[in-house]
């Protein structure tokens, strides 16, 4: 670690190993591929960053930078078969990102410790609702609401939560995009990817003026993530729900499991555990 001569008030500068940077960017091609698949992919680079040694307020802003690589493949890679129609979805990402500038600016003021503790509860709730519910597949099903309605309300709220917290963004999209928006399991991933996409951007901007982010790191990561994307949103479109539905089910409990295991999580501390 090598501090630079005026970094910004309170952030310390962080040089690592050629090694550390080859172990970030395996940690984010392998988080790519999670994520443009069933989202949480920063179960895997949120920690890794934290091992390699990077400071927490460096690894939030710097983990935003990386993700919009991997989100941005997926992205692309969906728009490209036609699961998602970028043009008319740019309104609806214009509300994601407002969403997630908003939650990452008032970070500091939402207790962050009630999400903490909510988060794995809600995570297992996902699971169940996705293991449970008969005839989920790729096939559009009755919209619940106008994807006016949508965009205005659970939107720009779950961006929200994105710049505020992070961790099962993506499965909160996907279980409104499939209950609510009435999407099929691969067309709700590809539009969850989109928006996924928007929500970090609007977040890594208000990090990026606070000079919390790490560019080196980042865009090292960011060729991990975009590579496993690629990888892994390829596999989604050829096998659509039959391995979307698994993964995010395994993906939404592992977090939910990562979440409850950390000695500092509210819940444990609490009961007293």
């Amino acid at each position: 670690m090598r501090l630079f001569p005026h970094p910004p008030h309170g952030v310390i500068v962080v040089e690592l190993a050629f090694q550390s940077l080859l172990l970030l960017f395996l940690a984010a091609f392998i988080a790519g591929f999670i994520d443009s698949i069933a989202g949480g992919g920063g179960l895997v680079t949120i920690p890794a960053m934290l091992i390699a040694g990077i400071p927490p307020l460096q690894t939030l802003g710097t983990n935003k930078l990386q993700s919009m690589f991997g989100a941005a493949s997926a992205t692309m890679a969906y728009a490209r078969k036609g699961h998602v129609d970028l043009k008319s979805q740019l309104p609806m990402a214009a509300f994601a990102g407002l969403g997630g500038a908003l939650g990452a600016l008032l970070a500091t003021v939402v207790p962050g410790d009630v999400l903490r503790a909510l988060m794995p509860f809600l995570l297992v709730a996902i699971a169940l609702y996705f293991a449970l519910k008969p005839n989920l597949a790729d096939v559009d099903r009755h919209q619940r609401m106008t994807p006016l309605l949508f965009g205005l309300t659970f939107v720009p709220l779950i961006g929200f939560y994105d710049g505020v917290f992070g961790p099962g963004t993506g499965s909160f999209f996907m279980l409104a995009f499939v209950s609510l928006a009435g999407f099929g399991m691969l067309k709700a991933t590809a539009h969850t990817k989109l928006l996924n996409l928007s929500s970090n951007l609007g977040a890594f901007l208000v990090f990026l003026a606070s000079g919390v982010v790490l560019w080196k790191v980042g865009l090292m990561m960011g060729l991990g993530q975009f590579l496993g994307a690629q990888a892994g949103s390829k596999l989604a479109m050829k096998n659509g729900a039959k391995l979307i539905k698994p993964l995010l089910i395994v993906t939404c409990v592992a977090l939910a499991t990562k979440l409850l295991m950390d000695p500092s999580n509210p819940v444990r501390v609490w009961m007293g555990f």
